[in-house]
């Protein structure tokens, strides 16, 4: 596939759509001319998404979509060919938090974050793939994180779901190479989002004080606006990337850790403010 990725009159399906990254993908996608089927769980923030998206020539969809949901994820694809005929590009950008070392997380709460981050990549990537795979030019995208690069203390239930999902993507590109389907896997560093604020705790762990605490502290690590995100990713879609670093930070880190693959942590303890 030479060349740059034209996105003009393309359709993307983009999960995680209704804020947040997800929602700085649809904007800079619909820049370009591309069409969008926008899926969320919460359909209250559609309107939002809605309003940035809306520009001449586009046709927008809106789903309201569980991918740890099998069933409407698989039916998916079909409400989505109804709207627009067709379907190019898959963004899987919904995703989770949880906060905890393994001792503090419940294996309720580790295959709650798992269903969401990892399966719900691979169950939406396996509903749309026939449709990819028909299009004369398509694109599959899943969203890791920085924490797909590097595994914090305190991340392990994430951090597993991510590096799961960097794993999957690098994978699947392999299998792909020679047909029309170009694969990127994304890992975004600190973008100001709500993940932070809306991450799960375990019940008990903190006191509602020291909660809010953890909270603020991991929010002001959140410093790329999520339209500057957005932006980033979609280029790297257009360019056909395999991997796109969004942030100093993620190229940093990933620097580190290639140089020091198993005592980057000790590195990044020492590089740490304060």
């Amino acid at each position: 596939m030479p060349g740059r990725m034209k996105l003009h009159s393309r359709t993307a399906v983009v999960t995680g759509a209704a804020s947040g990254i997800g929602q700085a993908i649809a904007v800079s996608l619909a820049r370009r001319g591309c069409h969008l089927a926008l899926a969320d769980i919460n359909e209250a923030q559609f309107a939002q998404t809605a309003k940035l998206a809306a520009l001449p020539g586009i046709r927008i969809s809106f789903h309201r979509l569980d991918v740890a949901d099998r069933e409407a994820v698989a039916s998916l694809p079909a409400a989505v060919v109804a709207e627009h005929g067709r379907v190019d590009i898959l963004i899987n950008n919904a995703g989770v938090a949880l906060g905890g070392t393994f001792d503090q997380v419940s294996e309720v709460d580790f295959e709650w974050l798992f269903e969401i981050n990892f399966w719900g990549v691979v169950r939406m990537t396996r509903a749309f793939l026939p449709l990819l795979r028909a299009s004369d030019d398509a694109s599959l995208v899943n969203l890791s994180s920085l924490y797909g690069l590097i595994s914090p203390p305190g991340q392990t239930a994430y951090s597993a779901s991510k590096f799961a999902v960097r794993g999957f993507t690098q994978s699947i590109r392999h299998e792909l190479e020679g047909s029309h389907v170009s694969v990127t896997v994304v890992h975004p560093g600190g973008v100001a989002t709500a993940i932070a604020r809306n991450a799960r705790i375990p019940k008990g762990l903190f006191s509602e004080q020291e909660e809010a605490q953890h909270r603020s502290a991991a929010e002001r690590l959140l410093r790329m606006p999520a339209e500057m995100a957005g932006e980033i990713i979609v280029k790297g879609i257009e360019r056909r990337k395999p991997r796109v670093l969004v942030g100093m930070d993620a190229k940093i880190i990933s620097f580190i850790e290639r140089l020091a693959p198993v005592s980057y942590w000790k590195i990044l303890k020492r590089l740490r403010p304060g």
